[in-house]
């Protein structure tokens, strides 16, 4: 699956084929594990990565999630607008 739009510009491309996607999918999978069954929510996986754009952190969960390694818990915690966000927790944490 490509990391641009089509008819993304040439800069947009090469920005989005720049992207180290292991890499930061095993960042968020880490993130996860660590937090054993409690898990986290995407405003809880935005405030570990700060110095990351929302975007690299936002789309990585639905990649592991194909993978088999993540899964919804099916928890809700409040996020920061208010609204409830889905608790993700790594796959061997799930019962």
């Amino acid at each position: 699956m490509p990391l641009f739009r089509r008819g993304a510009s040439d800069t947009s491309i090469e920005a989005a084929q720049s992207i180290d996607l292991p890499k930061l999918e095993r960042m968020v999978l880490n993130a996860i594990r660590e937090a054993k069954k409690q898990g986290l929510t995407q405003d809880e996986l935005l405030a570990k990565f700060k110095s990351y754009s929302y975007s690299s952190i936002t789309a990585r969960p639905a990649a592991l999630k194909r993978k088999g390694l993540i899964v919804d818990s099916g928890e809700r915690r409040l996020g920061r607008s208010t609204r409830k966000q889905a608790v993700l927790i790594a796959s061997e944490f799930a019962s």
